[in-house]
């Protein structure tokens, strides 16, 4: 049997392997970009644009004074910020100069910051003030010693900076003090002085953490090396090829993220593939402003638009979103979270270009299966092994299963992680003998290759592309002294897919959903919030006592109507 029948459903054109040896780092692949695109734009972010030659400089730089503040050779440096345009800059000095990059969520409360950068051992941060008092909340018991605080406006130019900084500062900046703090623009003024000394960095070199979570409710840090992440983005460049050679554009190819980019999806197929491709990275700070968004897309080109189902369904609501300019839109790569047939099929009619849906995690560097880009409709898969990627089925005992069979998704190639950072037990948990990476996800492999995800063999909840762990969620309400017992699961929902229910059992009588919500929400970031709250008398156990969310989340989604969810 063929072990490899995928290849058999390539576009023409896209190559089986893909050589990540062609750049020893993301450092080389940067000084390619660099000195080929030099004078192109290579990020915009509210009307404000950086060429790559800009990127160069400034990330030269800033790269410089980390290595002033005696940071070792790869010390972990955490960036806590969402799309702007510092984000880039800061990534590209920390890889240049030899540190690893930690991506850290910006809305995360004070207790999950504080265990990513204990967890990290990160030694310097560099946050958004908008930020800054959640990071003081957490300080003390990190071994964070150096921090930089950026402004909305530091990079938008004087005049334009200052306004945007006046009316953040009013409205989005709450008090916090750090003292010994430095400032972005104030740094980046002190490398400007200074000699960047760029290390040698090999493709086994740690690149960036990207921290997800586990069945065991401990978010971990995947290690993904420069090497996975030039694999990663060496794939999704093939994997493109067909649609670009299918539609000229007649302006530089404009990538458009909106998705976040500490996320894994929009760090690779956006940021750095747009660094390899010598695209113009358009960033959306803030994607909730769907009016906003659109009105940064109006009257120009955009040729790839990657988004997770609620994102395309918020767009796709927007009356002003169809009167945009498709004409050069090229793909639409769908990811994170299942995406709707209906949603495709309106996007389709909206935008003629059909939404590509894919599948992949933190720990495989972002996509590792995607339908191909020639695809003409929604076909409910979420498509065939990317180049250099082998996908297997496996059973409860390690068997390998035939095309149709249902188990558990195993993943081998270069974009897998190197291991969970400090962690060689849970690595071993989620790694085979012979170097596949298993999921936890259950699906079908069909004849051809085509994947299809049926269901997840963790317990792990989807909200807008986003996880969310029930053991994170149930051991900060189990803290509530009123609490006796509780669980979390994942539940249908019309806008982000699933939404998170909560069962409680009080242990206090007088306990209300009101006062409950207001204890977890100061510890739970927005997306992990539970929606929906339902107290009981008692909760489904195993003959040990572990409670069945299986059977609390079957039971809820076969009463839906009924339960209004």
């Amino acid at each position: 049997m063929d072990e490899r029948p995928w290849l058999a459903s390539y576009p023409p054109g896209v190559p089986a392997e893909v050589d990540a040896s062609i750049y020893p780092s993301l450092v080389a692949l940067f000084a390619e970009s660099f000195a080929k695109n030099h004078d192109l734009p290579a990020y915009e972010c509210m009307g404000r644009q950086l060429t790559f030659g800009d990127i160069e400089r400034t990330s030269r730089d800033l790269g410089a004074f980390l290595q002033s503040l005696g940071l070792a050779r790869g010390d972990r440096v955490a960036v806590m910020m969402p799309n702007v345009l510092q984000y880039p800059v800061v990534v590209s000095a920390i890889l240049r100069a030899g540190f690893i990059a930690v991506n850290v969520n910006p809305l995360y409360t004070p207790r999950e910051l504080e265990h990513q950068l204990s967890d990290s051992g990160a030694k310097a941060i560099f946050i958004l003030e908008n930020f800054a008092a959640t990071l003081q909340q957490a300080l003390e018991k990190t071994q964070i010693r150096h921090i930089v605080i950026a402004s909305m406006g530091d990079m938008l130019g004087f005049a334009k900076g200052a306004i945007v900084n006046f009316v953040v500062r009013r409205k989005m900046v709450p008090a916090y003090a750090l003292p010994g703090a430095l400032r972005f623009n104030a740094v980046l003024a002190s490398g400007a002085g200074k000699t960047l000394d760029e290390p040698e960095l090999k493709p086994a070199d740690p690149a960036v953490l990207q921290y997800t979570g586990g069945t065991t409710g401990v978010s971990k840090g995947a290690t993904l090396t420069h090497g996975a992440l030039i694999a990663a983005v060496l794939a999704s460049e093939a994997w493109l090829q067909p649609a670009l050679a299918a539609k000229q554009a007649t302006t530089q190819l404009v990538a458009v993220c909106a998705l976040p980019l500490y996320h894994v999806f929009a760090f690779v197929s956006c940021s750095l593939l747009a660094m390899r491709a010598g695209a113009l990275c358009l960033l959306i700070p803030n994607p909730r402003d769907i009016p906003g968004f659109v009105k940064e897309l109006r009257g120009r080109k955009f040729h790839l638009l990657p988004a997770v189902n609620t994102l395309f369904n918020g767009l796709l609501g927007n009356e002003d979103f169809a009167k945009l300019d498709f004409s050069e839109l090229m793909v639409s790569n769908g990811g994170g979270m299942a995406v709707q047939e209906a949603v495709a099929r309106k996007w389709k009619d909206v935008t003629g270009i059909p939404i590509v849906e894919g599948y992949g995690l933190s720990e495989t560097s972002s996509g590792v299966v995607c339908n191909p880009v020639t695809l003409d409709a929604f076909n409910g898969t979420v498509g065939l092994p990317m180049p250099s990627v082998e996908i297997r089925i496996l059973a409860d005992n390690g068997a390998v299963l035939s095309p149709g069979a249902a188990g558990e998704v195993a993943i081998r190639g270069p974009q897998v992680m190197a291991n969970y950072w400090n962690r060689p037990d849970e690595t071993a948990n989620v790694m085979t003998s012979d170097g596949f990476f298993k999921s936890g996800d259950i699906g079908v492999l069909d004849e051809k290759g085509f994947l299809r995800i049926v269901d997840r063999k963790k317990d792990m909840i989807n909200v807008s592309g986003f996880n969310v762990y029930p053991n994170e969620i149930e051991a900060v309400v189990a803290e509530h002294p009123g609490v006796l017992e509780c669980a979390a699961v994942g539940v249908p929902d019309p806008r982000s897919g699933e939404a998170v229910m909560l069962f409680v059992v009080p242990r206090d009588p007088k306990l209300t959903k009101e006062e409950l919500a207001a204890f977890y929400k100061q510890q739970l970031t927005g997306y992990k919030t539970p929606k929906h709250v339902e107290f009981r008398k008692t909760l489904p156990k195993t003959n040990v006592g572990k409670i069945l969310r299986r059977e609390l989340r079957d039971e809820i989604v076969g009463a839906a109507p009924k339960a209004g969810v």
